[in-house]
């Protein structure tokens, strides 16, 4: 395992990576230096091919991550400067391009940038304790990292619009009759469930995996012929491969 300042992050036997943000005194608050570590663990998912999906956790027993570090925002000159220090190095960007699979593993808080990581990723298990939530619009701010972008992919605009803009807190179950996440089991369960759900994706062939996330993430931006265009040019490549 190594330690960084904010998490710490485990290579497995099974190809599995662990990144567990840990910052339990704070409910894993996602600050700068957290940005940062978490950057230097993305980069090094991605280049090494030991590495074929990743595991994403919150420590200790109270939250996965209750939205940005607020004690920051009384050490720059408005919330929005020190929001823009904490995402101006793009790490969002280095999320949303991994073409190894993700899954979120979600106890406790998940607020605010929780949902973002979360969301970041490919799949998201839930603690049937798991409490959720958008409430930046109550702070005179908007999402800042995808809130506003990746949730009406993922639930429809409706649906997004009412999390966002009412800021209300909603339970795991609802979660998952929303479809932000795909299962809820016990606490005790989680991290089982979600490396079980890892290793069976992990079955295929790691281009097969990169190809279908590409095919998906850059497909729902493109007009239907030019998606179509796309999956047939990535069936192309592996039909090569093999």
């Amino acid at each position: 395992m190594t330690a960084f300042a904010t998490v710490d992050y485990a290579k497995r036997d099974d190809g599995i990576a662990v990144l567990t943000l840990n910052r339990p005194a704070s409910l894993n608050a996602f600050n700068i230096q957290m940005r940062d570590n978490v950057y230097e663990v993305l980069t090094a998912v991605h280049e090494d091919p030991d590495v074929r999906g990743l595991l994403v956790m919150g420590a200790g027993e109270r939250a996965f991550c209750a939205g940005a570090d607020l004690s920051e925002f009384g050490t720059a000159p408005s919330q929005a400067i020190a929001r823009q220090v904490r995402f101006e190095r793009d790490i969002w960007g280095l999320w949303l391009s991994m073409p190894k699979p993700t899954v979120a593993a979600i106890h406790g808080y998940c607020l605010g940038s929780g949902i973002e990581i979360a969301i970041a990723c490919d799949i998201r298990i839930a603690a049937d304790s798991a409490t959720f939530g958008m409430p930046e619009l109550g702070l005179g701010l908007i999402p800042a990292a995808g809130g506003t972008q990746l949730l009406p992919r993922l639930l429809g605009s409706g649906r997004a619009l009412d999390l966002l803009l009412s800021g209300r807190r909603f339970t795991a179950g609802e979660a998952l009759r929303y479809g932000l996440v795909t299962q809820v089991v016990t606490p005790v369960d989680l991290e089982a469930t979600a490396i079980a759900i890892l290793l069976d994706i992990l079955h295929a062939p790691s281009p097969a995996l990169a190809a279908a996330k590409r095919a998906v993430s850059e497909g729902q931006d493109l007009a239907l012929p030019q998606a179509m265009a796309l999956e047939r040019r990535l069936a192309g490549t592996l039909a090569t491969i093999a």
